[in-house]
């Protein structure tokens, strides 16, 4: 039996916004994958640098992508890491509404989170700087689609 061909989806990040309530706000009520990193300053992981510093999710419009970087902005989330970031140098942040995938990806948004998480390590050898979870887990051998990850937006 033939080995099943995998369909490829490529995966381009919008322009940077920058990490302050005026650009949240409009957010309320999307829910997807959004990715929070630096203006200039370049994180030395093990396999190479980029500005990237945290992937985050939000799976309900209730807990929309605008509510979760609020808490984040306003320090609520309790990541100290995000917070002093921003002390010393102002924040970008990129979004994917998940609806947009959605008809591609027969998984949950947590397994879509995860499978953009492990390829980060895959492709710098750590985590994100700020990202503190452990236990990811999305079977490659389950899914029917790669997504190619555009990981060198989070290095211009």
């Amino acid at each position: 039996m033939q080995k099943e061909e995998l369909q490829t989806i490529s995966i381009y990040f919008d322009k940077p916004k920058t990490f302050e309530p005026s650009n949240i706000k409009p957010l309320g009520g999307i829910v997807g994958l959004y990715f929070i990193f630096s203006k200039s300053i370049f994180i030395q992981y093990p396999f190479d640098k980029s500005k990237l510093l945290y992937i985050g999710m939000s799976e309900k419009k209730t807990n929309s992508i605008g509510s979760r970087l609020t808490g984040h902005f306003e320090g609520k989330s309790k990541n100290v890491g995000l917070v002093n970031y921003r002390k010393v140098e102002p924040l970008l942040f990129t979004y994917l509404n998940y609806d947009i995938l959605k008809p591609n990806w027969d998984f949950r948004i947590e397994d879509l989170e995860s499978y953009f998480i492990l390829s980060f390590v895959e492709h710098y050898g750590v985590y994100p700087i700020c990202n503190n979870k452990t236990g990811f887990e999305i079977l490659k051998n389950d899914l029917k689609l790669n997504l190619k990850i555009d990981w060198n937006y989070f290095k211009n």
